[in-house]
């Protein structure tokens, strides 16, 4: 807790710095506005809002839960031609073929995803499962993302998430593929699923629980408030969820955000990216991923304050992440906070 240590990540096979004692250093550094309380719950101009046209033309429905559409400027394409083969080492390229699709949380543009009832959410998840299955059929990974927040690069305020589907194995699941299969074949047992057990028994860095989920700020996290989803039951996708298991996490959602939301002396966070990963699909289908664990991350860029934010710069792209509070000391400001949302403890 006073010493600058490395711990290593056998998800990703990597090592993060924790220097704890850096925390003590004055901050000179910038300072991001604070969070940007004035927004609308209906706006013409915002073209993710029920009713309103985009700029390709199109008008969305009168929608009253959730609405997804296929991306207007995306990322991947369907219909890609193939580059011609290379024999030389340092010269590849692949043909990058896929879909992105945009999915609206809510028709409000002032709600988030902690203010949403339990219900709501219930029903996000849902249509989350929904899009998993329809592009799992085709793509051999489908990932759900969320940013949240100007300083996080997010372009629209209204609440939403992206769903990118691809037919290339990204670097990120590609990684967590080749430790979780290593794992298995060695102890016969899936390796987050050990790790669930031991954070269960150690108790020392859970910040929530409840019958079905536990939120941990991992071991290895590199992002000071980063926190980790898990199921106590073995899952491997997102597709295997019973409807009491999505009650729960429903629920516990709800309780994570919030956490995230009122944390960090307090201060309202409310930028934060993370997503859900699970076993591939497409190909990989019928194949046995027994190795593979269902999980979410969350990653709030913040170091220290809800308008102090944490840079990935020159240390971490040149040598190794680091971070400075450690994972324990994290967790235990997330469980100290209140678990009702900020904004409707001031009401």
């Amino acid at each position: 807790s006073e010493h600058a240590h490395t711990r290593y990540n056998p998800l990703k096979g990597e090592w993060v710095l924790v220097s704890p004692h850096r925390t003590k250093r004055p901050w000179c550094g910038q300072v991001e506005d604070g969070p940007d309380e004035g927004i609308p719950e209906f706006d013409p101009k915002n073209p993710l809002c029920p009713g309103v046209m985009r700029h390709i033309g199109q008008v969305n429905p009168n929608y009253k839960s959730t609405f997804t559409f296929t991306n207007d400027y995306p990322a991947l394409l369907e219909d890609v031609p193939s580059p011609p083969p290379s024999s030389d080492p340092l010269f590849q390229m692949e043909s990058a073929q896929g879909t992105c699709r945009v999915m609206c949380f809510h028709p409000k543009s002032n709600i988030t995803l902690p203010l949403m009832t339990v219900s709501e959410i219930r029903d996000i998840i849902d249509k989350w499962i929904e899009e998993l299955t329809e592009l799992g059929k085709k793509y051999i990974w489908v990932q759900i993302f969320e940013n949240k927040g100007a300083i996080m690069g997010c372009s629209n305020p209204h609440p939403h998430c992206q769903i990118w589907a691809s037919g290339f194995f990204p670097n990120e699941p590609r990684i967590k593929e080749h430790y979780q299969l290593e794992y298995y074949k060695k102890f016969k047992r899936p390796l987050l699923m050990d790790y669930v057990s031991k954070e269960l028994e150690k108790k020392e860095r859970i910040v929530t629980e409840n019958v079905d989920w536990v939120v941990v700020v991992p071991y290895w996290a590199v992002w000071p408030y980063e926190t980790m989803l898990l199921p106590k039951t073995h899952l491997k996708r997102f597709s295997d969820l019973k409807s009491k298991q999505r009650d729960s996490l429903a629920s516990i959602i709800k309780v994570q955000i919030e956490f995230g939301s009122n944390s960090i002396s307090i201060l309202p966070v409310i930028v934060r990216k993370g997503g859900w990963s699970g076993a591939p699909t497409g190909p990989k289908l019928y194949e046995d991923v027994s190795h593979w664990v269902f999980h979410g991350v969350y990653y709030p860029p913040l170091l220290r304050s809800a308008t102090i934010k944490k840079f990935m710069v020159g240390y971490e792209m040149l040598a190794q992440c680091q971070r400075d509070l450690t994972q324990e000391q994290a967790a235990e400001k997330l469980r100290n906070v209140p678990d009702i949302h900020y904004k409707q403890e001031n009401e």
